[in-house]
């Protein structure tokens, strides 16, 4: 996976609360069995018509966000079913960070486990995030190793993170490149186990 430390990009004003994992990956688009190719699913219903043109006033549809990498949305988010499918939505369209005042805890675990950044922040500071952002393109520098989000007046806002996860997507690694960390003690034993 590819570790995270800073991010800089434009804001994504999602301007939504309780937004369910159905809303971020639909049940339709769950039959694939990579994790890759979910992004151009990702809140489909919202972002396309019936006949799979765009919806006029859909954030993700404004080209001011292209090539964004954090999502910014209100309390909640990832409520509703465990799928693992909704954060690979969020990661294959290029979402690197999520910004929000709650998530659900297994849609927030699951982003962990996929090498996204879910920040909590104060209801407040997402409040004035979304409203700049929705406002004008806002570029924020986020910054896991001083656990900040910094604004480009200089405002910064702190985070925390539990120190397993922040080692594990500062060094990109998931569950199965954290045993390879200890890859000689797992030989010797499994030879000492041979002899036994």
């Amino acid at each position: 996976m590819k570790p995270i430390n800073e991010v800089t990009s434009i804001l994504t004003p999602l301007d939504r609360s309780n937004v369910d994992t159905d809303q971020i990956i639909s049940k339709e688009f769950l039959k694939r069995i990579e994790r890759t190719g979910f992004g151009k699913y990702l809140f489909y219903h919202w972002r396309f018509d019936a006949e799979g043109n765009k919806k006029d006033g859909f954030v993700l549809n404004d080209p001011r966000f292209d090539g964004s990498e954090i999502l910014v949305a209100r309390e909640n988010f990832g409520c509703g079913s465990s799928r693992e499918h909704a954060p690979w939505a969020i990661l294959d369209y290029g979402f690197r960070v999520v910004i929000a005042p709650s998530y659900a805890d297994i849609f927030y675990n699951n982003c962990l486990k996929n090498c996204i950044l879910p920040i909590r922040l104060q209801e407040e500071e997402v409040e004035e995030l979304l409203a700049k952002g929705k406002a004008e393109p806002v570029r924020l520098e986020v910054n896991l190793a001083e656990q900040t989000v910094t604004q480009p007046d200089g405002t910064v806002h702190r985070f925390d993170i539990d120190p397993y996860w922040k080692e594990m997507l500062l060094n990109g690694w998931d569950e199965i490149a954290l045993t390879f960390k200890y890859e000689d003690q797992i030989t010797k034993y499994e030879k000492t186990m041979q002899r036994a």
